[in-house]
């Protein structure tokens, strides 16, 4: 069924991400079509999604996610696909040459963004070409843990080579219990990287959200403070600042253009408060999960995407408005709330104005059900689950 105006299919229709997409494309007048496995999920209760679409597992079904989303480019009509989750959006590239016969998909290679999402190949990377991060070790076999166990300075956090978040990572506060904890995480995630503790001050995490052309040249920067966080010990943020930080903004471009990179990434650094420096903690290589907050400040980042597909490049567009916050309320920022040691003192902080939400409109009000229906899918859905805890 071809559209008569510029159509979009995003994907992953469960994240907030793919809603602050499905909007921002259809406040410019697009026709969208949002898909996720499964009807019980956020992005497809928007007033802003057309359509919606129901598809096979791009996880567990592979080969039937790819048939179908052949199937749905040829007879959509679309000007672009979009996924927001990491494991659509490598599966999608290792297709490339299919997909882009029939859609615009401004993506990087599914190598390049398994390589920059390694947070071992990535931390050796830096170190090699002058870019600060935190004091690192690797393991390359299981006797390193013991041979490192005694030479580092604690506390430390061992963090999965592959996760998203705070997805893995383990805080060890002494060298009696690191052998154990280091053992437990490699069962689960093999062979991951221990790193020194950055002492955690409030709104020390800033991330820097990028846009590349297909010649690898930047086509958008974004920078924002990280003010609230769940878990509070660190994780996804729950409360985000827009900025002006020309350095991590320099760092995060010069870095990604070294790597020859194409289409979205958020770079995310940490200051250190001993000696005022931001230091490099990863690289997600796909859209990310404050991606709302981009939008209100001026970067429409799925817009800017869409034209690139379309288009083949898009004009710069690095400035944007500094001072606008944004949060996730349901349920990130009263889990921070409740699990804060110092909630009582938060309070006073937790019902301070913002500018958006991610999920909350007035204007797109019915996703706060589809995120509430959500809840069914997790009791039933075993990857589902599996994927929201990994």
């Amino acid at each position: 069924m071809s559209q008569a105006k510029p159509s979009v299919l995003v994907l992953d229709g469960m994240w907030n991400k793919s809603l602050a997409a499905v909007r921002a494309l259809g406040k410019q007048g697009l026709h969208v079509t949002a898909g996720e496995t499964t009807r019980f999920s956020t992005t497809l209760f928007s007033k802003y999604a057309t359509r919606k679409v129901i598809y096979p597992s791009p996880t567990s079904k592979p080969v039937a996610f790819m048939n179908w989303l052949l199937d749905e480019l040829k007879d959509g009509g679309y000007d672009l696909v979009l996924p927001t989750e990491l494991s659509t959006q490598q599966l999608i590239a290792s297709h490339r040459d299919e997909v882009t016969r029939l859609a615009g998909f401004p993506f990087p290679s599914k190598e390049l963004s398994t390589r920059a999402h390694d947070k071992a190949w990535l931390m050796k990377y830096a170190m090699e070409h002058g870019y600060p991060v935190p004091e690192t070790y690797f393991m390359d076999s299981i006797d390193d843990i013991r041979e490192l166990e005694p030479l580092l300075r604690y506390p430390v956090l061992i963090k999965p080579r592959n996760s998203s978040g705070s997805r893995g990572i383990v805080r060890v506060e002494d060298r009696a219990s690191f052998v154990k904890k280091c053992l437990s995480v490699h069962e689960h995630y093999p062979f991951p990287i221990i790193q020194e503790l950055i002492p955690q001050t409030k709104g020390s995490g800033y991330g820097v959200g990028v846009l590349f052309n297909f010649e690898s040249e930047p086509r958008a920067a974004f920078a924002y403070r990280r003010l609230r966080e769940y878990p509070v010990s660190g994780g996804p943020s729950t409360l985000r600042e827009s900025v002006a930080y020309e350095e991590i903004k320099e760092m995060a471009l010069s870095l990604l253009g070294e790597l020859k990179w194409v289409g979205p990434a958020m770079v995310e650094f940490k200051v250190d408060p001993r000696d005022g420096r931001p230091k490099l903690l990863e690289i997600n290589p796909r859209l990310w999960g404050s991606l709302e907050l981009s939008i209100r400040s001026g970067v429409n980042f799925p817009y800017l995407l869409y034209r690139l597909g379309v288009d083949g490049d898009v004009e710069p567009r690095m400035e944007y408005k500094t001072g606008v916050k944004c949060r996730w309320l349901l349920p990130g920022d009263l889990m921070h709330l409740v699990t804060n040691p110092s909630r009582v003192s938060a309070l006073i902080d937790f019902f301070k104005r913002t500018d958006g939400d991610d999920l909350l409109s007035l204007k797109d009000p019915m996703p706060v059900i589809g995120r509430l229906s959500s809840a069914l899918t997790f009791l039933y859905d075993r990857e589902m689950r599996k994927m929201f805890y990994r």
